[in-house]
């Protein structure tokens, strides 16, 4: 018998998320038994944090329930013939060291991954943040060749993806990020331009000084008075990808924004709010995409790992305060 620990939702969040909104619990699993529905045993690795936590906690969870999220896991007993012991996945575990599933939602690490690049990717640039910035760059800002992007939360584990991706694709990238530390990195990793939103007297012309002829794309993660001004300086027929609003999720009273209608009709934008897994079916095909890049080179990552899963709460709430360069990763 295996005793598996888990972070459990104590309370729902108000505001900023406290380490006394989780309550850590052991849960002893059942010996996995022959036949039935073919149950595999499977103990985490690398666990994701991530904002959309934020928000889907409020929708989808009561309080007392297992924190949802995704691992890496390793198989380590298995009646499934398709998952064999000593192999990798990605699961939908939620905040837990150990889990039976199964099967139905294990997604294998790829034939190809080699040895030498870390697992822990599968859950940021070859991961679900990676296919986010394929998808949302491909699908909803359609980006050309030539074109200017602008990317908010750039040095994040979507942004950072966003910008290199659009640099493969032949675009100017603009970027801005939360600390001087973020905008030397993503100078580092070819953005064009990047500023400190932060320390600029105004982000408008910040935003001006970096395209003067405004963005045909923006790819945005931060929502709120960011993306109030950033509409502004789009191009005519520019599009917009919804993928986050960070900037509002954790406001305990709404945040009054300007109206967007106005700049959407003058300048004929295209703005599209967007999740992930509606690409469900291709993401064997982002995946090997984005691993080809890696390899190549042609997109670096960088990875905030927190070690131990007692510090699960922390690494989140550190991911919502904008701690983390590059991808949240606990290694548990």
């Amino acid at each position: 018998m295996v005793t598996a620990k888990a972070w459990a939702l104590k309370k729902h969040f108000e505001g900023f998320p406290k380490t006394s909104d989780f309550d850590l619990k052991t849960i002893e699993l059942p010996k996995l038994k022959d036949g039935g529905k073919e149950k595999v045993l499977l103990e985490s690795v690398f666990l994701s944090v991530d904002p959309y936590m934020r928000p889907y906690s409020q929708r989808d969870m009561k309080e007392g329930d297992i924190m949802l999220g995704t691992q890496v896991a390793r198989i380590i007993e298995s009646k499934n013939p398709a998952f064999v012991v000593g192999a990798f996945v990605v699961a939908n575990g939620g905040w837990r060291t150990h889990f039976i599933s199964n099967g139905k939602d294990l997604r294998c690490l790829p034939s190809s991954w080699p040895e030498s690049l870390p697992k822990s990717l599968a859950l940021g640039t070859v991961g679900m943040p990676g296919l986010t910035a394929y998808f949302g760059l491909l699908e909803v800002c359609k980006m050309k060749p030539g074109e200017t992007l602008l990317v908010n939360a750039a040095a994040g584990a979507v942004g950072s993806v966003v910008g290199q991706l659009a640099k493969i694709g032949g675009c100017k990238v603009v970027g801005c990020a939360g600390s001087d530390e973020k905008v030397a990195y993503l100078k580092k990793i070819g953005f064009d331009e990047a500023f400190n939103y932060k320390t600029v007297t105004s982000l408008e012309e910040a935003l001006h000084k970096a395209s003067p002829n405004g963005y045909d794309c923006f790819f945005d993660n931060v929502g709120g008075e960011f993306a109030s001004v950033a509409i502004h300086q789009m191009r005519k027929y520019g599009r917009i990808a919804v993928c986050g609003a960070i900037s509002l999720y954790n406001d305990s009273v709404p945040q009054k924004g300007l109206y967007v209608q106005f700049p959407m009709i003058l300048k004929e934008l295209q703005m599209e709010g967007f999740i992930v897994h509606r690409w469900s079916n291709r993401w064997e095909e982002g995946q090997k995409a984005l691993l080809k890049w890696v390899l190549q080179g042609k997109i670096k990552y960088h990875e905030q790992i927190t070690e131990g899963f007692e510090n699960m709460p922390a690494a989140f709430i550190g991911m919502l305060k904008g701690e983390n360069l590059g991808k949240a990763i606990v290694k548990v």
